[in-house]
């Protein structure tokens, strides 16, 4: 039962943003579905490992992936799909416990989460940055249709 509130609000988040960020109409609905399969992906992968960089790196990788081929496929721009699906995944509340610890002087446990959330966000990078590296090899190797 919890992974099914999970996947509605991933998916009730991501089609909102889509919403926000003034994503066309007909892809909100694909949107929501991106954020929702990445926030499983995560959701499995970080209580299976317990090490939420590396699920976050395989959620953004599968994430960017699959807004790639959609781009394609519906001939939009693979932004529209990526940045919608990857808002599940920024640490906000993380940042937030960071800063407020700051404030609080436990300068200890705010340097921890601000370590993680630096690590998270590196790895959401690092996921779009690799899964455009893949899809550049996988162009070139692959033969032009004529």
């Amino acid at each position: 039962m919890a992974i099914l509130a999970q996947l509605i609000t991933s998916f009730i988040a991501t089609g909102s943003f889509g919403i926000v960020f003034n994503a066309p109409k007909e892809t909100l609905v694909k949107c929501g579905l991106i954020g929702m399969g990445g926030w499983l992906v995560y959701y499995l992968l970080e209580g299976y490992t317990n090490n939420a960089v590396l699920a976050t790196l395989a959620a953004t990788v599968f994430i960017a992936v699959l807004s790639q081929e959609l781009a394609k496929f519906y001939k939009t721009p693979v932004i529209i799909f990526s940045v919608a699906g990857i808002i599940p995944l920024v640490p906000g509340g993380l940042a937030y416990d960071a800063m407020r610890n700051f404030v609080e002087n436990d300068y200890n446990t705010a340097l921890g989460l601000a370590a993680k959330v630096l690590m998270i966000a590196g790895s959401i990078a690092f996921g779009l940055v690799f899964s455009e590296v893949i899809n550049q090899v996988i162009r070139k190797l692959t033969p032009k249709k004529s």
